[in-house]
C-alpha cells in the first residue's frame, strides 16, 4: 500500500472515531432521571408503568439543578395521581380543585419538554402540565390522553313513547352502577350522572342534526314538598348557580331501570325521545364536571405548544390566565379510541392574557364546548372602601380568585347600561385576595367622584393581539370561536363546522361575567359549512350584547371573501356595530339538512351604523335578504 493510501485510510479512521466521540458526548450531555450534573434530562421507558414518581422528583429538584430541556424517549408512559404533587388550585372557568401533578412547572424558566412522538395516558383526576409564573416555556411532539375518560357515552336501541322512556346500550367501557334509581357511571377515582347531555350522530361523527329537540336530558323538577324556604335571607348578594344554590327547590325526575347487564330503561324525559342510532353523550352535573384541564398555563410570559395532540381532558384541553404571547401551532384537540368526544369543555381558553395568542395549523374536533374563548373579566363594585380603594365581587363560581391585572396595569370603569366602553380610567396599585368571591383592589390615584356601587372594573390591557390561521374548526359542541377582544383579531383560512355559531362576538355580563367588546376584528378566506345545526335560531356569526341597549359595542369589523354553504338561512347577526365591511363573500344553500327556520333572512342589522355590504354573490333560499331597523334606512345588501 503506498504511503498516500494509508494516510488516507488513517485520516478516515480519524473522521470515524471523532464522530462516535461526538455523538457519545451528545449522548452523555442528556443525563437520566436520576442524574444531577446536567440541565438536560431523559427519561426512559422503563418509568413507563408509572412515569409520575421519576419525573416529579427530577422537576421538585428544578430550583437546586436547573433543567433546560427535559426528553422522553419515545414510547406510552403512564401517570397516576397517588403519588403526584398536589396543590389547591383555582382554574378559570373551571371549578376549584385539588390539583394533582407530575409536572408542576413553577418558576421556571427557559424550559422545553419534548415527547419526541410520546403518548401520555393519564388516570384520574389529574392536570397533565401545570404551568405558573414561568417564562418562555415549550411543549413538544406529545399526545395526551385518558385511559378512562371523564365523560360517557350510550347508544340510543330503544324508545317508548306511550312509557315515555328510552333504551341506553354502555358497552364495557363505561360501567355503571343504579344508585337509588339515577344511573352513575364509576371511573377511576371519579364518578359522574348524567347531568349535562347532548346527542352525536356516529354516522357523522359529529353533534346529531337538531339535538336541541331532544337534548340536554331532563334531570329534575320542582321540589314536591317546600317549607319556609322563602324565609332564607342574605345580607350580600349569592350566586344562583353556586353548587349550594343551584340544587334548592329541585328533585331528581329520572328514574332507571337495568332491563339486562349493558342496558338500562331511562323514564321521566321532559323532551322527545331521543332516536334509535343516536349516541347520547353526558359528564355529570355542571359544577361539578370541570376538573381536569390538559394545561393549566398562568402568570406565564412566553408558553409554545407545537405538535401536541389533545385526545381527552376533564375540562378544557388548555385554559391560559393572566399569560402572555401564547404560541400554539399544530395543537389538535381530537378524539380518540374509538370515543365520539375529544375534551368536556372548550379546546383552548385565554382569559386576561396579552401580548400575542395565536393558534395556528390547528385542529379542534368533538370538543364539548368552543374551540376557543378569547376575554377579559368583570369584576362588580361592591365597596367603596377610601379615597383610592373598592372591594370587588367576583361573578361567577368558577372564576373565583381570579386577579384583575399586575401593578400599573390600566384599569377600565365600566357602566354598561350607558356605555360598553369604559367612562374611566385608573391603574392598579395591588389587588389583596381576602376569599375566592371577595378582593379588595387599591389604586394608584383617588376614586372619581362618579363611580358607585354596581359598577364594574376591567383590565384594559388584558387583550391580546389575536391570530386564528389555518385551523380545522368541527363537529364540536357549542361556538367556534367566541371573541370579546378589543385589540386586533385576524381570523382567515379556516374551517367552520359548528353546532352553534362559528364566531359569535359579544358582551358578555350576567352570567360568566367575561369583558371585552371587540374592534379591529378581521374574518376572511374562511369557509363555513351547515353551522348552527344543533337547532338553534341564531346566526353563523353573531353580534350581541347582554344589554337591552343600542350603544355601540363593537367597531371596524371586515368579513371579506368567506365562503357560506348552510342549510338554513340566517347567515349574519349585526348588532350594535360601528363600521362593519361584508365584501366579497358567496352564501349558498348546501342542502344537507331540512331547513328549521325558512322564514328567516340571511343578513339581519339592529342598533348599528357604517355597516356596508359590497360585491357579495347570494344564492340561497331566503325570500328577504337583509331586514333591517331604522338604524340604517339606506342600507341595501349588494
Amino acid at each position: 500500500m503506498k504511503n498516500q493510501e494509508i494516510q488516507s485510510s488513517i485520516l478516515k479512521m480519524f473522521k470515524i472515531i471523532g464522530a462516535i466521540c461526538l455523538l457519545l458526548t451528545g449522548l452523555k450531555a442528556f443525563s437520566q432521571s436520576g442524574d444531577l450534573t446536567s440541565d438536560n434530562v431523559l427519561f426512559k421507558v422503563d418509568i413507563a408503568e408509572d412515569a409520575t414518581p421519576a419525573v416529579l422528583a427530577r422537576i421538585r429538584k428544578a430550583n437546586e439543578h436547573p433543567i433546560s430541556v427535559i426528553k422522553f424517549e419515545k414510547g406510552t408512559y403512564h401517570f397516576y395521581p397517588d403519588k403526584a404533587y398536589e396543590k389547591f388550585t383555582r382554574i378559570s372557568n373551571h371549578d376549584d380543585v385539588l390539583a394533582k401533578t407530575a409536572m408542576p412547572i413553577s418558576g421556571m424558566q427557559n424550559l422545553t419538554i419534548d415527547g419526541q412522538g410520546s403518548t401520555f395516558i393519564f388516570h384520574g383526576r389529574m392536570i397533565p402540565f401545570l404551568i405558573e409564573n414561568s417564562v418562555n416555556i415549550t411543549i413538544a411532539n406529545l399526545t395526551i390522553d385518558w385511559s378512562v375518560p371523564f365523560h360517557s357515552e350510550g347508544l340510543i336501541v330503544g324508545n317508548d313513547s306511550i312509557n315515555n322512556s328510552f333504551d341506553l346500550q354502555l358497552s364495557d367501557a363505561y360501567p355503571y352502577e343504579i344508585r337509588n334509581g339515577q344511573l352513575i357511571f364509576v371511573k377511576e377515582y371519579y364518578e359522574h350522572t348524567l347531568g349535562q347531555s347532548i346527542l352525536f350522530d356516529p354516522k357523522r361523527n359529529a353533534i346529531a342534526f337538531n339535538t336541541e329537540v331532544y337534548t340536554p336530558i331532563s334531570a329534575t323538577r320542582k321540589s314536591g314538598v317546600q317549607h319556609n324556604l322563602e324565609k332564607i335571607k342574605y345580607k350580600y348578594k349569592v350566586d344562583p348557580r353556586s353548587k349550594v344554590e343551584k340544587v334548592r327547590g329541585k328533585e331528581d325526575i329520572l328514574r332507571v331501570e337495568e332491563i339486562k347487564p349493558g342496558t338500562v330503561r331511562i323514564f321521566n324525559h321532559k323532551q322527545k325521545l331521543p332516536p334509535v342510532g343516536m349516541v347520547l353523550v353526558c359528564k355529570g352535573d355542571q359544577s361539578l364536571n370541570r376538573l381536569a384541564p390538559g394545561f393549566r398555563v398562568t402568570e406565564t410570559e412566553g408558553f409554545n405548544a407545537k405538535n401536541v395532540n389533545v385526545h381527552h381532558a376533564g375540562g378544557m384541553g388548555l385554559i391560559a390566565e393572566n399569560s402572555s404571547d401564547l404560541i400554539l401551532d399544530n395543537f389538535n384537540v381530537t378524539p380518540s379510541q374509538g370515543r365520539l368526544v375529544s375534551t368536556t369543555a372548550d379546546a383552548t381558553h385565554f382569559v386576561g392574557c396579552r401580548g400575542k395568542v395565536v393558534l395556528k395549523n390547528c385542529t379542534f374536533n368533538n370538543q364539548l364546548d368552543d374551540a376557543t374563548n378569547v376575554h377579559g373579566t368583570y369584576q362588580e363594585v361592591i365597596d367603596i372602601l377610601g379615597k383610592n380603594s373598592i372591594g370587588v365581587r367576583m361573578g361567577h363560581a368558577q372564576q373565583q380568585g381570579f386577579t384583575i391585572g399586575k401593578t400599573n396595569d390600566s384599569i377600565g370603569l365600566v357602566r354598561l347600561e350607558t356605555s360598553f366602553f369604559p367612562y374611566g380610567h385608573l391603574t392598579l396599585k395591588s389587588a389583596e385576595y381576602i376569599n375566592g368571591r371577595y378582593q379588595v383592589i387599591t389604586f394608584n390615584e383617588d376614586l372619581p367622584a362618579t363611580l358607585k356601587v354596581g359598577d364594574l372594573i376591567e383590565n384594559i390591557k388584558g387583550y391580546p393581539d389575536l391570530l386564528v390561521q389555518n385551523c380545522n374548526i368541527s363537529r364540536n359542541r357549542a361556538r367556534g370561536l367566541l371573541i370579546s377582544n378589543p385589540k386586533n383579531t385576524l381570523i382567515e383560512n379556516n374551517f367552520f363546522s359548528t353546532e352553534m355559531e362559528a364566531i359569535l362576538i359579544p358582551v358578555e355580563s350576567s352570567h360568566w361575567f367575561e369583558s371585552g367588546n371587540a374592534a379591529n376584528l378581521i374574518v376572511r378566506n374562511n369557509t363555513f359549512q351547515d353551522n348552527q345545526h344543533s337547532g338553534f335560531n341564531r346566526g353563523v356569526i353573531r353580534f350581541v350584547t347582554d344589554e337591552e341597549n343600542h350603544n355601540i359595542a363593537f367597531k371596524n369589523i371586515e368579513i371579506t371573501n368567506n365562503q357560506f354553504s348552510q342549510f338554513d338561512n340566517l347567515i349574519l347577526e349585526i348588532s350594535n356595530v360601528d363600521g362593519l365591511l361584508f365584501q366579497d363573500n358567496t352564501i349558498t344553500n348546501s342542502g344537507t339538512f331540512p331547513m328549521l327556520y325558512p322564514d328567516n333572512p340571511a343578513i339581519t342589522v339592529n342598533a348599528s351604523k357604517n355597516i356596508i355590504f359590497k360585491k357579495n354573490t347570494y344564492t340561497g333560499k331566503a325570500e328577504q335578504i337583509l331586514i333591517k331597523d331604522a338604524s340604517q334606512p339606506k342600507l341595501k345588501f349588494k
